[in-house]
């Protein structure tokens, strides 16, 4: 399973509702995927491709290389 290198986020599962959102409306599972990009990042002083999360990317908690 994919996971960001630095927050640890991954996939989490939950269920789908329908629109009416009523208690006898039917529930379907489905996943939500972290938006995970691979990039080449220096890690204590060496260059390696890594899974990071857009958020972590955005915020600067990777240096790129």
């Amino acid at each position: 399973m994919a996971k960001c290198a630095i927050c640890g986020k991954s996939q989490i599962n939950g269920n789908k509702l329908s629109i009416t959102r009523s208690h006898i409306s039917k529930r379907t599972p489905r996943t939500w995927k972290a938006n995970l990009r691979s990039v080449k990042a220096e890690i204590d002083g060496q260059v390696k491709r890594i899974s990071v999360c857009a958020k972590c990317l955005k915020n600067g908690k990777v240096k790129r290389a």
